[in-house]
């Protein structure tokens, strides 16, 4: 299978599986106990149809809409995601340089494996800093000020973590940053012989937004479930969050908000923005997807703080029917990764513009020409 034979995102997902070795393919594509999570948040999806008029003139449309105060030219952001220096050596590069061709949000991991300076010198495009929690109280602060100083757009905190979830794919295959040889994955490795050739000799992995305080995860491997267990505040609270998003200033979001009343509290605390999410299934399994929460969500809070569908997408029309349930916008990781895996920055400009693609063709379909119009009434819902 080549970059041309992919077609939508679950080919990209083919191709990342035939180049990757298995620890680190199954690190992007599994998630926590029975997976159930990650299933029901693209399935859920289907629970809904749209509704299109017809003879509408829909030869101009406008798919731009504004997110968090910046212009996107579509409903979509690209979630932070760690270590993508694992899954192709241009890791964050090729991210942050597709996102701004395609004039979309882009957001980069405390975990990421290029610097908050180097992403602000790669793109002028929108900016987002997810920020982990850590116990070392001094690295929060100096994160903070260097996104502050680089003119990040916005700073999101992710609340869903203080405990990993038990991501069994990684437990069998002893997946760790840095990736390491084990016996039980070096014949993978051997096998893959063009991702191994790229990780030993290009530059070395290391994650620059944490090893100014801590040597775990660059210069000392650790399972992503001991870095959370170990390295992440545990004690973070509502007052955590106030105090980081005055500290902040600017553009604030929560991400991995799940219910009504946690999304009441976001307004309470000045929040611009919540991501409902559940961290593509790798933490709660068994919870709620995001957009089956949505509609309740937007009901309780709809109008007072902007709400990103985050997870689960992997259809342009899974947009369109976030925007039409009342979000700002959707957003996703795997989408995206799964593309770098297989292609570096071109596989992410193909699926990015095959996502454009369906999105625009959808709105076609639906008869709407700008965003504003996917509105409720153009959903039903099966019983």
């Amino acid at each position: 299978m080549r970059l041309n034979d992919c077609h939508n995102i679950d080919d990209f997902r083919t191709l990342a599986k035939a180049r990757l070795p298995f620890p680190v393919f199954d690190y992007i594509d599994g998630a926590a106990d029975d997976e159930l999570t990650k299933a029901r948040n693209t399935a859920a999806f289907e629970t809904v149809d749209l509704v299109p008029d017809v003879l509408a003139g829909v030869a101009e449309i406008d798919t731009s809409c504004t997110i968090l105060g910046r212009r996107s030219a579509l409903p979509l952001m690209l979630s932070p995601t760690a270590v993508q220096r694992a899954f192709h050596w241009q890791g964050e590069t090729a991210v942050a340089k597709a996102a701004e061709r395609f004039g979309l949000w882009f957001g980069i991991s405390s975990l990421a494996t290029r610097s908050i300076e180097e992403i602000a010198a790669l793109t002028s495009g929108p900016k987002l800093f997810q920020l982990y929690v850590h116990k070392d109280k001094g690295l929060n602060t100096h994160m903070i000020e260097r996104c502050q100083a680089a003119g990040f757009d916005a700073l999101a905190l992710t609340v869903d973590t203080i405990v990993s979830g038990k991501r069994e794919r990684c437990l069998r295959s002893g997946f760790t940053t840095p990736p390491r040889f084990t016996p039980a994955s070096i014949l993978s490795y051997a096998a893959r012989p063009r991702w191994t050739l790229d990780y030993l000799f290009r530059e070395k992995f290391r994650l620059p937004n944490l090893d100014t305080h801590v040597r775990e995860g660059s210069s000392k491997a650790l399972s992503i479930a001991d870095y959370f267990n170990t390295m992440l505040d545990t004690s973070m609270d509502w007052k955590t969050a106030a105090a980081i998003r005055e500290q902040w200033g600017g553009k604030f979001v929560l991400k991995g908000v799940m219910s009504v009343g946690d999304a009441r509290k976001a307004v309470e605390i000045g929040a611009d923005a919540i991501m409902i999410s559940n961290h593509g299934g790798r933490q709660l399994d068994g919870s709620r997807a995001p957009f089956d929460q949505l509609p309740e969500i937007v009901d309780a809070v709809g109008g007072k703080i902007e709400i990103i569908c985050d997870g689960g997408i992997r259809r342009g029309t899974h947009v369109l029917k976030a925007m039409c349930s009342g979000a700002s916008g959707g957003s996703g990781g795997r989408l995206y990764l799964y593309a770098l895996a297989a292609a570096g920055q071109d596989g992410v400009e193909r699926a990015l513009g095959i996502l454009k693609d369906e999105l625009e063709r959808g709105m076609r379909l639906m008869g709407v020409t700008r965003v504003e119009q996917l509105t409720a009434d153009r959903l039903r819902y099966r019983n």
